[in-house]
């Protein structure tokens, strides 16, 4: 995270993170294999995604398949993934997910222009019809935890059944891995900028209507 969302996390920047990346002096001989599977950014760190929720190698294990199928391997385009991820980050005061996405989300087709709508949620002007209902899908997962049928029916014209479970999957995930970086305040990675996400909730306005990473969670 960074001091530009700093009252969401309730302590000062100065603090630090409550639970910090595991340092590399610090890895044993499984931690450095399972973060070997890892690509390292620019810098040549491990991102702090993953060397914070290696402090848990067990669940770090058996999570990073689920996780990297989604990213990397699930049936929605890229472009839809990024949508719903980057609106997710937004609702749960995400900024190290909204830090590290909008690379991803720029790589496949979302404009600068969307990437700065997207905190203004569905009902901004200028969305196409199906982003709209995309956006709409990841707000009231957030506020509900349930489509509504008018959202799931709007949905089933653009997406078959598969589709829609990894919707539904894809957006929960992402809550799962906010409420970790969150609550354990893991900042955003060297050369990773947060600009454009809102620098309060407020700007995050809901509606009522082992694979190898080169990027992050």
């Amino acid at each position: 995270m960074t001091t530009n969302d700093d009252s969401s996390r309730g302590s000062s920047a100065e603090a630090g993170p409550r639970l910090a990346p595991l340092a590399e002096d610090d890895w044993d001989s499984r931690t450095r294999q399972l973060l070997s599977l890892i690509s390292r950014d620019a810098d040549g760190r491990v991102p702090n995604v993953f060397t914070t929720l290696v402090r848990h190698p067990d669940l770090y294990e058996r999570f990073m398949p689920f996780g990297s199928y989604l990213l990397r391997s699930g049936r929605l385009p890229g472009r839809v993934r990024e949508l719903l991820i980057l609106r997710t980050a937004c609702l749960t005061r995400a900024s190290y997910e909204w830090g590290r996405h909008v690379p991803l989300a720029k790589a496949v087709g979302v404009t600068e222009a969307e990437i700065a709508r997207i905190p203004q949620g569905p009902d901004a002007d200028g969305w196409a019809e199906p982003d709209t209902h995309l956006l709409r899908a990841a707000d009231e997962l957030h506020r509900e935890a349930r489509l509504s049928d008018a959202t799931w029916q709007a949905l089933s014209a653009h997406y078959d059944e598969a589709d829609l479970v990894e919707i539904t999957m894809l957006v929960g995930q992402y809550h799962m891995v906010a409420f970790l970086l969150n609550s354990a305040g893991t900042e955003l990675d060297p050369g990773f900028d947060p600009a454009g996400f809102p620098a309060s909730a407020e700007g995050a306005t809901e509606t009522s209507g082992p694979a190898r990473s080169t990027e992050g969670l």
